[in-house]
């Protein structure tokens, strides 16, 4: 068979006011440059730009009005380092995308009508789908010949079944305003689920797993055989566990009662519950380092907030166990996920007649590659996966075009 006429994947995650992008060679996976345009519209945006064949990098300040003119200065610094998007070698550009709804169960080229679905689907990702939907136009204006592909978060957790994923609300309203639990951080789940399997020398088909994606926002999911059943985010990232500024799990009374008592309006809640609940409503501080610190020193207020974290992430273990029925792994993954082993350590205390414990020594080590911090003969291996979110993007993408770039 020959080779692809194209071998590297343009990664872009478009925000509102910003674009991450991360250029890779998918003959090795290896990264040839990333980088991030921050603050779009305004004085002081900022371009970042690493190369990694040197590791040198180099910064951009000054406005940049909006996402096209982003992303014409971000080919000008590929194009410095002899990777510029007008590159034979380049395969597909592949998008982020947060909100695929029930529409997109899998990476899908992009053309007139998924850009449609994606646009219709605005009302249930208000934040992120207008952003995902400006980065992919602009990529398009610049290289209206070569692939796009959309790879979207939502799209691991198509596989829930229906008693997962239906709120117990009247159906026909439900269905109207297509009300469901999608679930989000997908390609997380998605390559931390295979790299967990591969860390315990077993197919993705042959294990059970609990991943705990655990940032700023933070989401659990069952994944059996390869297949998510179950995930901890709903119709929007709010659900499920407590997290940086999101408060997770509410009675929804909670939203009657703070209009009604309150006088609240509705956009005042959403900015409650979205921006100023979770661990920084709770303590003030949203960086577990810094909780941990004070924790450290005796402050009460932060011990409540890392008590209430850990409460809410343990409770989601257990039911997923019970989902599961049979686990061979917990992994833990992003940022607080790999690098606090006292919220790794303290979600799993208590859980050892579940088979569930972590060896202090080994939870202790730093170390960028995945690792078992079980004791060796655990019944259930617990585990810290780093996650890789921007190559999952890639390998989907460069997978579904590369057969069709082939010569």
């Amino acid at each position: 068979m020959s080779s692809p006429r194209g071998t590297r994947v343009l990664v872009l995650n478009s925000g509102s006011s910003s674009v991450k992008y991360q250029l890779l060679d998918m003959r090795d996976s290896s990264r040839l440059a990333l980088g991030l345009v921050e603050r779009i519209g305004e004085e002081s945006s900022r371009l970042k730009h690493t190369p990694l064949t040197t590791g040198d990098s180099r910064e951009r300040t000054g406005p940049i009005p909006d996402h096209e003119a982003a992303l014409k200065a971000v080919a000008e610094e590929l194009a410095k380092d002899g990777l510029g998007l007008d590159s034979p070698e380049l395969a597909a550009i592949g998008h982020r995308v947060v909100h695929g709804g029930q529409s997109f169960t899998a990476p899908t080229v992009i053309d007139d009508a998924v850009l449609a679905e994606i646009e219709r689907l605005i009302p249930v990702a208000p934040l992120h789908n207008p952003a995902n939907l400006t980065g992919i136009r602009t990529a398009q204006a610049l290289r209206p010949d070569l692939p796009q592909v959309a790879v979207f978060d939502t799209a691991f957790h198509t596989t829930m079944p229906e008693s997962a994923a239906r709120y117990a609300i009247d159906v026909a309203t439900a269905d109207e305003h297509r009300i469901r639990r999608y679930g989000f951080h997908g390609t997380s789940h998605a390559y931390v689920a295979r790299a967990t399997a591969k860390l315990l020398g077993k197919a993705p088909e042959e294990v059970n797993l609990i991943v705990l994606h655990l940032g700023n926002g933070a989401s659990a999911s069952a994944v059996e055989k390869g297949r998510c059943v179950d995930t901890s985010m709903g119709l929007t990232p709010l659900e499920g566990l407590v997290m940086g500024t999101r408060s997770g799990d509410v009675d929804p009374a909670v939203i009657f009662h703070l209009t009604r008592v309150g006088g609240m309006s509705t956009d005042e809640i959403d900015t409650l519950l979205n921006k100023k609940s979770g661990l920084i409503g709770l303590c003030g501080d949203n960086d577990m380092r810094e909780i941990r610190r004070r924790v450290d020193e005796g402050d009460e207020q932060a011990q409540l907030a890392f008590d209430i974290y850990i409460h809410r992430l343990k409770k989601y273990i257990g039911a997923y166990y019970a989902v599961l029925g049979r686990v061979d792994a917990v992994a833990f993954t992003a940022g607080v996920g790999e690098n606090a082993s006292p919220v790794r350590e303290a979600a799993v205390s208590g859980l050892e007649e579940l088979g569930l414990t972590v060896d202090s020594e080994l939870n202790a080590v730093r170390s960028d590659e995945p690792r078992l911090i079980s004791p060796e003969n655990a019944r259930v291996a617990v585990a810290v996966v780093p996650t890789d979110e921007e190559l999952e993007i890639a390998t989907q993408t460069y997978a579904l075009v590369g057969s069709n770039t082939r010569q």
